[in-house]
């Protein structure tokens, strides 16, 4: 059958054919024609609030912990804590074997016994060097008296003697007599000299002897304290949360005092080491209160308080990183030490101000250069917003009435939550749609960088732009 007979038996099916056909092909050319178009994503510029924080992830650890090492070396005789027990001040936790050193306690007491003799024995000798000076010098005195009846006999005899009354012989005999007591005088005078300087031997001796009883008390002591030591005590109530050592085990501490136990004082209070950068530590505030989670309860919710940035500086990952230490309370213990924490820490707050999406603020069109630069030129965009982004000054792009044409609107960014940056300065007005991103493959995406020699508005000099 030819067309022309199956036209003319079907004319119904083939109207409707062609009029399908009329219909069919326009739309599809048309649908063509659109999709070729650039969609944007755009979000409207609207009031509301912003709270601003730093995140960061630290360690808990105890208020306080204190590692209760081993003064002198020895074996291990009885441990008397575990991990976990709880202990007081001053309450026995490890017994070192202390045969050892009660044996030098007994030679420093032994020591020092033999210097207290000897001290004495020197002490007497002081007392009968002074009584050997004494008759000394009573025999002096004796010689002196002596001297003195000789001088004045030895005067009688001259005068008689020239008198012609006394023989030569007797007057020899007188002179001989004065010049024996003159002699006696001095000896006696030499033997008190001599016994004075053997008791000034004698008190060296003496102070040297006192000197050997403090060396020897000293000793006796240390050895008293070396054997104190090998008794292990607790310095603070706490909690054990570290034990090294095993009955049985040798102790050596001729370098460094060895860990034995680690003792935290009072889990009911603990601290939050939180880890932050050098870029949020002028926002953080001592007394700032924080919230924070773990991994063992990942439902709940802790809060505590700023209560130090420590000023030792330390780089992780070539990020210059503090610690914020953050004080909590911890009354039923479930927070345990070691454990890894995400802390939140508000940093500001701003109640109803105009909030640009965050993603505005990483858009930047497709096209050339010299485009973007003629568009910061025309609608007098400052350098400040799209190079260093000097006092927080950054580029977001207005969609036009037509829908297609994008308008660079330069704003002062403040505070962000990561969702919404705060407008401090600006043209933007509430209800204003910002470009976020573009459908078409071809075309900018979200967080695009700027083109080359524009600065990159991602973080910039404001808050608000990171």
């Amino acid at each position: 059958m030819s067309i022309k007979e199956y036209v003319q038996h079907h004319k119904k099916l083939v109207t409707y054919c062609a009029l399908a056909i009329v219909i069919i092909v326009p739309t599809g050319m048309y649908i063509r024609g659109r999709s070729g178009e650039v969609k944007f994503l755009t979000a409207a510029v609207n009031r509301g609030n912003i709270t601003s924080v730093v995140q960061a992830t630290g360690t808990i650890n105890p208020l306080t912990t204190v590692p209760v090492g081993s003064f002198v070396s020895g074996t291990v005789q009885y441990i008397f804590a575990d991990f976990n027990s709880r202990v007081h001040a001053g309450q026995v936790l490890a017994q070192l074997d202390p045969t050892i050193y009660e044996a030098q306690v007994l030679s420093a007491r032994g020591s020092l016994d033999n210097a207290k003799a000897n001290l004495q024995n020197l002490l007497a000798s002081v007392h009968a060097s002074d009584a050997t000076i004494q008759v000394d010098q009573a025999n002096v005195n004796k010689a002196k008296a002596d001297l003195a009846y000789a001088q004045a006999n030895a005067k009688r005899t001259q005068t008689l003697a020239a008198q012609g009354v006394l023989s030569v012989d007797q007057s020899d005999l007188t002179t001989s007599t004065l010049g024996q007591a003159v002699a006696a005088v001095q000896a006696a005078e030499a033997q008190v000299t001599q016994a004075q300087a053997q008791l000034e031997q004698v008190n060296a001796q003496v102070l040297q002897a006192r000197a050997q009883v403090e060396t020897a008390q000293g000793n006796l002591k240390q050895s008293e304290t070396n054997l104190q030591y090998t008794t292990i005590l607790s310095p603070i109530d706490g909690i054990v949360v570290l034990r090294s050592v095993d009955v049985g085990q040798s102790v050596a501490a001729s370098l460094s005092a060895p860990n034995v136990f680690t003792v935290a004082q009072d889990l009911k209070r603990m601290q939050l080491f939180a880890k932050t950068d050098e870029s949020d530590t002028g926002n953080i505030h001592v007394g700032t209160e924080v919230t924070f989670q773990v991994d063992a309860f990942p439902g709940e919710i802790f809060r505590g308080r700023v209560s130090a940035v420590r000023l030792n500086a330390y780089t992780v990952q070539n990020v210059v990183t503090y610690d914020t230490v953050i004080d909590f309370e911890n009354p039923q213990e479930k927070l345990l030490p070691g454990e890894t924490a995400y802390v939140t820490i508000p940093t500001g707050h701003a109640q109803g101000v105009l909030r640009i999406p965050n993603a505005a603020l990483t858009y930047t069109p497709d096209m050339p250069n010299a485009d973007i630069r003629k568009l910061y030129d025309q609608y007098k965009i400052q350098p400040a917003a799209y190079t260093n982004h000097l006092g927080g000054w950054q580029v977001v792009w207005k969609l036009g009435p037509d829908g297609k044409q994008q308008i660079p609107m330069a704003v002062k960014a403040g505070i962000t939550d990561y969702l919404f940056t705060q407008t401090l300065d600006g043209d933007l007005k509430e209800g204003d749609v910002l470009i976020t991103a573009v459908q078409n493959p071809g075309q900018a995406r979200p967080g695009q960088q700027n083109a080359p020699g524009f600065g990159n508005p991602g973080r910039g000099g404001g808050r608000g732009g990171r």
